[in-house]
């Protein structure tokens, strides 16, 4: 209660309504304006905006303005994830906290064309560090259904993946690897909701912080504070 967040890559907005229900005010920046739309129509409200700008440009227009920057699965899309680590930190106070999330490299189940590189624990913490004065990287481990909803979906995806034995889709551009990655990935979906259908209708009290070693880990979390200034 009564701090300010920002979160970068907000999407339709889900995140960001959530943590209204908590915060003085919460600011969702993306830039792609139709996710936006969906976002104002879904989740208005007087301590929530929605705005179209890049971190990098809000950093340089409102620095040091917020209590927490949230960052959820977009770290593991960006070639050189320094600039964006950086903007990030400059939107902090000083002690303001950078809280991520991004896929756990041990644990993906499929390869994703829109994954420029997927994260380590330890790498995770050696990309944060010279950004901030101290960082934490933890777990996200699931129940049972959603474990076995991301075994079901590897398995789906390794049968598609069958079909290319030669590895053709390496060869393919990026944009039609992307074109076809989007439409087969609701392919998976449906079949895993086809063969059990209660197992797409996760909730998110079935996700938690995990005290169980990476492997087990589905998702990455950081928790990395602002360095003062000297």
């Amino acid at each position: 209660a009564g701090k300010e967040i920002l979160e970068a890559g907000c999407g339709e907005g889900y995140g960001a309504a959530m943590m209204a229900q908590h915060a003085a005010k919460v600011v969702g920046i993306d830039y792609n304006a139709v996710a936006l739309d969906i976002a104002r129509q879904r989740h208005s409200g007087p301590n929530i905006e929605f705005r179209e700008v890049n971190l990098l440009d809000l950093a340089q227009r409102d620095p040091g303005r917020f209590d927490a920057v949230t960052n959820f699965q977009v770290l593991e899309h960006l070639d050189d994830p320094a600039p964006f680590l950086e903007a990030a930190a400059a939107c902090l106070k000083p002690g303001g906290c950078l809280i991520l999330t991004t896929p756990n490299r041990l644990a993906s189940v499929s390869e994703n064309p829109y994954h420029v590189h997927e994260y380590l624990a330890d790498e995770l913490g050696e990309t944060l560090a010279p950004f901030f004065d101290t960082v934490s990287v933890k777990g996200i481990v699931g129940s049972e259904r959603v474990y076995a909803f991301e075994r079901a979906r590897g398995a789906q995806a390794q049968r598609i993946l069958r079909l290319d034995p030669l590895g053709l889709r390496n060869l393919l551009p990026e944009s039609l690897v992307k074109f076809l990655f989007a439409r087969l990935a609701l392919l998976v979906r449906s079949r895993v909701a086809a063969s059990d259908a209660d197992l797409v209708d996760l909730q998110a009290s079935e996700f938690e912080i995990g005290e169980t070693e990476p492997p087990q880990w589905i998702d990455l979390l950081a928790i990395a504070y602002r360095k003062f200034e000297p």
